[in-house]
């Protein structure tokens, strides 16, 4: 049964957020599009963050979801619409959370496929918990993109370099198992029990005290975080000339007519 210390909710289209204890609880809510980043989600997830930084009561938070699918990365109707920019926010970045300035730690519950952006919304967190049912990959490349919601940077610090680079340069899918081994995984589970594991989890980091917790990742992650803020500027430069390519619109027909993409490096 859930504990709730704190009686504030946050409730959007395709995102879900409840206090259970000192955990504050992100469900991802769009199974039928695979949790896919829509502008609902992103701005239900800015407002699930404000709620755990706001929140004395609340330590750390765990971000789960509904589906088979964990997130299967952005709204690509939307981005052929021309609205690759309501799925961001301007704090939090894409899906609200990739650029987030958190202070609290953050565990990823994963139970099923994180794609693209999911894959990015994984890579934010500090500690990961997936069941065999977790993959993970940065298709971007296929899609006349780059792995701009942080995936560039993140993917080479908790992967080892080449296989890091193989992600993103060949798209490779790194099942749950091989995450663990190389380190981005902390547990892996079986299907149905990641959000259970992840509770778990959050349970022994919550036996620290609330302040330390702060002190020691914000400590720890200072060097990387300052790194990414530094990247993220060439990242929007080079987004947007992607955007505008012939690639880009060749990416999105190929996508959507379920064919092999044609490219003319233009």
């Amino acid at each position: 049964m859930t504990n709730r210390l704190v009686d504030a909710v946050v409730e959007s289209e395709h995102l879900r957020a409840a206090p259970d204890g000192h955990v504050l609880v992100i469900e991802l809510d769009n199974p039928s599009a695979r949790n896919a980043v829509s502008a609902s989600l992103a701005t239900g997830m800015e407002a699930a963050l404000d709620l755990l930084e706001s929140t004395p009561q609340l330590w750390l938070a765990v971000l789960t979801h509904t589906g088979p699918v964990f997130c299967a990365g952005a709204d690509l109707k939307a981005v052929q619409r021309g609205e690759a920019a309501s799925l961001s926010t301007e704090r939090g970045g894409f899906g609200g959370i990739v650029r987030r300035a958190r202070t609290k730690p953050l565990i990823a519950a994963v139970d099923g496929p994180a794609l693209a952006g999911g894959f990015e919304m994984v890579l934010t967190a500090d500690l990961v918990v997936a069941s065999t049912n977790a993959y993970f990959s940065l298709p971007e490349v296929r899609r006349g993109l780059i792995a701009a919601g942080g995936g560039l940077t993140r993917a080479i610090r908790a992967l080892p370099r080449n296989i890091g680079m193989e992600v993103l340069l060949a798209g490779r899918t790194i099942t749950a198992a091989e995450a663990e081994r190389y380190g981005l995984v902390n547990r892996v589970c079986e299907p149905g029990q990641a959000r259970a594991a992840a509770l778990e989890l959050a349970g022994q980091v919550a036996l620290g005290a609330p302040l330390a917790l702060a002190a020691t990742r914000r400590i720890a992650l200072a060097a990387s975080e300052q790194a990414d803020r530094e990247s993220f500027a060439s990242i929007d430069a080079e987004l947007e000339k992607l955007y505008q390519s012939a690639d880009m619109a060749e990416a999105l027909a190929a996508f959507f007519a379920k064919r092999d993409a044609h490219w003319a490096g233009a």
